[in-house]
């Protein structure tokens, strides 16, 4: 992968790092669901006036924006919410590469390597590690919101094979179509209709900061620029680069938030991330394509 590529790769997972700090930022004062509709308004518009809708069923458009938008990131900011930590919820949703490899053997009946089910053993057991060793300032159901953002992340990647070649920025723009008014009625629906309208008037610059941060880098210049390399070269010389995404994300929130992680967290996030490395980094046969 030339220079170029690579710094375009660490500036994706530099970008992705900062991103819990910054949602975490721009959840005070704004019920999560609501703030995830805000995101994703940006994220289609304008953006869908221009980008070119992706070949496909919309079926299967809708089944990734249910899954990767709607479900992952409604359930990862009402963790953050509950008091998830933004360093440690960057750290639990790498699990979702085991999930993932989990459910592609069951649903798609894609046989897993050795080395392959050995990294979901170790990452598992990190996911553990991490839980035993959240302490009493994390709460359970925070905990348990955020591994089910990363089951949705994974059954998001599954539902994505059924628009195999499909551009990445198209699927991230069209499959948010279905993200802003179903997850705005539910935020009326669990927060009431007076807290929904009374954040919505009351929005700081910090809010919209965050919104504009999250839609604008994370979601369309992040997977618009990420895609573009997986393009361009293997996708075992690009994936990996994902796991610098909780040292990022730890980094940040320690600097920026003071959070400090047990070293139980260190240790089952050690094991976490050992799992994810075994299970998706292969070493790439052949040259690269540029």
């Amino acid at each position: 992968m030339p220079v170029r590529d690579r710094l375009l790769a660490l500036l994706v997972v530099l970008v992705w790092g900062l991103n819990f700090v910054v949602i975490d930022w721009g959840l005070t004062g704004v019920p999560p669901l609501l703030f995830v509709a805000m995101r994703f308004l940006l994220v289609v518009f304008p953006a869908i006036l221009f980008v070119k809708r992706p070949t496909g069923r919309w079926q299967d458009v809708a089944l990734v924006g249910l899954f990767l938008s709607v479900g992952q990131f409604g359930l990862l900011y009402s963790s953050m919410a509950a008091g998830m930590p933004p360093g440690l919820a960057s750290l639990v949703l790498q699990v979702q590469a085991a999930f993932t490899i989990t459910l592609g053997a069951r649903i798609l009946h894609e046989r897993p390597r050795g080395t392959q089910v050995a990294g979901v053993v170790l990452g598992l057991a990190g996911l553990v590690v991490v839980g035993l060793g959240r302490g009493g300032a994390i709460p359970l159901g925070a905990f348990l919101l955020c591994v089910g953002a990363a089951a949705s992340w994974a059954a998001g990647n599954i539902a994505s094979r059924r628009l195999a070649g499909a551009s990445g920025l198209s699927l991230t723009v069209w499959s948010g179509l279905i993200v802003p008014i179903p997850l705005a009625l539910l935020a009326c629906l669990v927060n009431g209709p007076a807290a929904v309208g009374s954040a919505l008037t009351h929005l700081s610059l910090v809010n919209w900061a965050s919104t504009a941060y999250t839609a604008a880098f994370a979601s369309l210049f992040g997977y618009g620029v990420w895609n573009t390399l997986l393009g361009r070269h293997k996708v075992a010389e690009v994936a990996p680069y994902t796991l610098l995404v909780p040292v990022v994300g730890i980094a940040a929130a320690a600097t920026l938030r003071g959070e400090r992680p047990t070293a139980w967290a260190l240790a089952g996030g050690a094991l976490l991330v050992a799992g994810v490395a075994v299970a998706t980094l292969r070493r790439p046969s052949g040259s690269t394509a540029g």
